[in-house]
């Protein structure tokens, strides 16, 4: 019986001729420090079953934006577009309506912002972020969390202030895998799941692991936990593609993904592989 499609609801692309992505340094990063194409993503997905992605920002620049929905208006295959916009800038509603008249703006399903770089462990409570997170929730478009552990009771509380706003937490805030620890962690998840606008997104596991090391036993307790606390109606594959080729292959993350989720329903890995991306996200990936 042939498997339905899979929506990868997080993976990068970047041409360093366009622009450089300064948060590549050092050693352990030079295997990614070079172009990351959709030509050389899409042989990768069709082996894996994916249908349809979510191409998410990685700087915070305005430029990238209109150059990731241009990239997507071409192409059947990126079916949605995370990008960003300066939440503390008073004319944010009127930004989002600039971009969703763009080629491709119509495949804008949320906004990000690099928080885990803020020094503010509560960035995301300042008033004018938050007033930015309103007129993202007012404009329809999902938020994307790229937080540490430490930074979850703001994002938490932001999602408690902010009902209207969904929030979909990126690489389950990326817990100390390598360690093996799960507190204050998992309380902190527990938490956040609590709030009913928030989703959570099964990736970038394979890169906090030990990536000598890295086996599907020793990120389990971190999946199941996000699995208990949000359920797969609210749980969602996505690669981290390129970005987790550091420690895995894409048909390596997927197949880890699927065992991690060997034991659920068929239903509930159709929600976890397609089903929760699309209600997380919206129209633009409900038809695939």
């Amino acid at each position: 019986m042939t498997r339905p499609g899979v929506i990868d609801a997080h993976h990068h692309l970047w041409d360093l001729a366009v622009r450089d992505q300064d948060w590549i340094t050092g050693e352990a990063l030079a295997p990614i420090r070079r172009d990351f194409s959709l030509a050389d993503l899409r042989p990768l997905a069709r082996r894996a079953g994916v249908t349809a992605t979510v191409l998410v920002q990685t700087v915070c620049v305005a430029p990238e934006t209109p150059e990731m929905l241009a990239l997507a208006a071409d192409d059947d295959l990126v079916a949605g577009v995370v990008g960003w916009s300066d939440l503390t800038d008073p004319g944010i509603a009127d930004s989002i309506g600039r971009l969703r008249e763009l080629p491709g703006g119509h495949k804008l399903v949320g906004l990000r912002h690099q928080v885990q770089s803020e020094p503010d462990p509560e960035w995301l409570l300042r008033p004018d972020v938050l007033r930015g997170l309103a007129a993202v929730a007012d404009a329809g478009l999902a938020y994307d969390l790229l937080v540490l552990p430490h930074q979850l009771p703001a994002a938490t509380e932001a999602a408690t202030r902010l009902p209207a706003l969904t929030l979909v937490l990126d690489h389950l805030a990326k817990p100390p895998v390598a360690t093996g620890r799960t507190e204050p962690w998992a309380t902190a998840i527990r938490a956040l799941a609590a709030r009913a606008n928030t989703f959570c997104k099964l990736s970038g596991l394979v890169t906090e692991a030990d990536w000598q090391r890295r086996r599907p036993a020793d990120l389990s307790v971190y999946m199941d936990t996000a699995l208990s606390a949000f359920g797969p109606e609210r749980l969602m594959f996505g690669s981290d593609w390129p970005v987790c080729t550091l420690a895995a292959t894409y048909g390596e993350v997927m197949d880890t993904a699927r065992a991690l989720t060997g034991g659920l329903s068929s239903a509930e890995q159709h929600a976890v592989f397609a089903g929760t991306a699309a209600a997380a996200y919206g129209p633009a990936l409900q038809t695939h």
